[in-house]
């Protein structure tokens, strides 16, 4: 499993790249042009105290804290889709998995699918960061000797976890709730 990490996913959206998409997707011409609108030439400015900074207008990406904004980026996301039938992509908002079955030690399927996502992202205007990106390896086997080749992205090699918390969940490389079990009890008795 490759658990990805984009840097401001949310803000590399390209208004007209989302409204082709969303045209394709079949929604009517008038709400992809008011999402555009609502996207593009946002005044932007940031406040301390009584000071203020100049406004900025902003036509790239979505609004951080806007009820929208994880919706867009879900629908800006929808065509980076699985291309093996030992691979799936799973997504929710801006977390993403790569997934594949190696069998018979066979990677390739899922070396290849993370390539696929790399070039996905460089078309989309989308930043992988490969020092949050973690893979982690689920080994079902008996042997459990195998040797995986280590992920690379950008010619950066992905950390490899023996554990990764997604969406509140600790999945570890024996499937086992242990170290889920075990933080929620340590904070339990911390709160």
């Amino acid at each position: 499993m490759l658990f990805v990490d984009y840097s401001s996913a949310f803000n590399t959206i390209i208004p007209s790249l989302l409204t082709t998409k969303l045209g394709d997707l079949g929604l009517h011409t008038s709400l992809c042009d008011w999402i555009s609108n609502f996207l593009t030439e946002r005044p932007q400015s940031v406040r301390v105290g009584n000071c203020a900074s100049s406004t900025l207008t902003l036509s790239t990406g979505a609004p951080q804290g806007c009820v929208l904004s994880p919706l867009l980026y879900s629908l800006y996301t929808y065509d980076c889709t699985a291309t093996s039938s030992s691979t799936i992509i799973v997504k929710f908002a801006d977390n993403t998995v790569v997934m594949g079955l190696i069998s018979d030690n066979g990677e390739r399927a899922y070396l290849e699918e993370i390539k696929h996502l790399e070039n996905w992202c460089q078309e989309n205007n989308l930043l992988l960061n490969v020092s949050k990106t973690k893979d982690l390896i689920v080994d079902c086997s008996k042997k459990q000797e195998r040797h995986y080749q280590p992920v690379r992205i950008s010619g950066t090699t992905v950390e490899r976890a023996d554990s990764f918390r997604y969406l509140g969940v600790h999945i570890s490389q024996d499937l086992s709730w242990s170290r889920h079990t075990n933080s929620l009890a340590k904070k339990a008795r911390c709160d």
